[in-house]
Formats: C-alpha cells, structure tokens, sequence
C-alpha cells in the first residue's frame, strides 16, 4: 500500500514538473514575437523595446538606458503574473501612451506559457 502511495506521488510530482517545463518551452516559441523588439538571457541589451530580464517584480520604466514614454513610467506597474497577463492581453489599452506598438496576445494558455518563460530569468540574465 505505501508502495502505491509512493509511486502515485512520485508519477504525479514528475508529471507536473514535465508539463511546467513544456509551458517554459511553449513560452520561449511565443517569445519569438518579442525578438523584434525585445532581449532576454545572458548579455541582453536595449533594442526598440527594454530587456525584459528581471521582470518578475521590477517597476514599469524602471530599466537604466531605455527611453521610455511617459505613460509607462508614470503607470505604477509593478510586473507580476497577473499585471503581464492584463498588459500582453493589449498593452495600448493597459498602458495609454505607451510607445508599444503590438497587437497583443488574447490566448489566455499563451499569456501563461510565456509568462512562465520570462519569470525565470534575473536581473543579471542568468535562471533563477
């Protein structure tokens, strides 16, 4: 019976992490929308649009070198889960006066896939 028990838990423990990793996997491929425009990991720099390392946490128009508008500096975000989700949905409607230019991402599976993906990346660039 405990052995049951032990594998039950154990297949259900593995079978969660593989499907977070798949959602950090699938977050990456939505992440090419951001290429354009936006870097992440080790080395990123400033493009059209900031590195988006350290988002977990970090204030809206808060990153050194980047010229952001007014709008996003003055917005008070401080980006969390929730705060991404409402801002990827349209970021023009979370954000009036942002100099952001994208259609937005409306499926909700997507938002949290790539959300997954940008969390676990620090200020410095390296994984959490």
């Amino acid at each position: 019976m405990i052995t049951r028990a032990f594998v039950f838990v154990f297949a259900f423990a593995a079978s969660t992490g593989i499907a977070v990793a798949q959602d950090v996997e699938a977050g990456a491929v939505s992440f090419r929308k951001c290429t354009p425009c936006h870097n992440i990991g080790p080395g990123a720099t400033n493009k059209v649009g900031p590195l988006l390392n350290g988002l977990e946490g970090r204030h809206s128009g808060s990153v050194a070198g980047f010229n952001y508008s007014a709008a996003n500096k003055d917005s008070g975000i401080t980006w969390d889960k929730a705060t991404f989700k409402s801002y990827i949905t349209d970021p023009r409607a979370k954000i009036p006066g942002t100099k952001m230019v994208f259609a937005g991402i409306k499926n909700e599976k997507e938002q949290d896939d790539l959300w997954a993906y940008l969390s676990q990346f620090k200020a410095d660039g390296s994984k959490k």
